[in-house]
């Protein structure tokens, strides 16, 4: 009978830590990043809602970004730049400015800048490159585990925000 409770217990847990994941999983689905390449601009949406959206540079027509599906994997506050034969710690001289977001997908994430001004064209090696006060605030919105869109052509409600973005911010770049 001592087995047979225990076994009972184990599926109890279970079913219990099944339904808290599928609520932390629907949860987490509730925000979201959507990354307009054309648009030149990142979108944070919650609960269906577009919360805020922030100007961006993408990657070079021979470094070009991906797209597709992704998820923020890692974040880092103050992160070291690595390239063959050169490291760059934090700083200003950092091409990755203050905060690193990394993406599912190896290389690639979303960051600050040491070059402001190269916000709002293609100019990255094919990250999402973000001015070092929005990047600062976007990483506090956003955790490991949200989901991170990179589309080409934007849906027409995230169209649409964008839109309606650029008029009140009268153009904005």
């Amino acid at each position: 009978m001592a087995t047979e409770e225990k076994g009972m217990q184990a599926i109890k847990l279970l079913a219990i830590l099944v339904a808290a994941s599928a609520e932390v999983f629907a949860d987490g689905a509730a925000r979201r990043i959507v990354v307009s390449l054309a648009d030149r601009k990142i979108a944070l949406i919650e609960d269906g809602r577009v919360v805020k959206i922030y100007p961006i540079a993408v990657g070079k027509t021979s470094t070009p970004s991906p797209s597709g599906s992704f998820h923020i994997v890692s974040r880092v506050v103050k992160p070291t730049w690595y390239q063959p034969g050169k490291v760059v710690g934090p700083g200003p001289a950092n091409p990755l400015g203050t905060r690193w977001m990394g993406l599912g997908y190896k290389g690639y994430g979303i960051h600050g800048t040491n070059r402001p001004r190269s916000i709002g064209k293609a100019a990255s090696h094919g990250c999402i490159r973000m001015r070092n006060q929005d990047v600062e605030d976007l990483f506090e919105r956003v955790d490991v585990g949200d989901p991170v869109e990179l589309v080409t052509e934007p849906s027409a409600e995230i169209a649409a925000a964008l839109e309606d973005s650029e008029t009140s911010s009268g153009g904005g770049q």
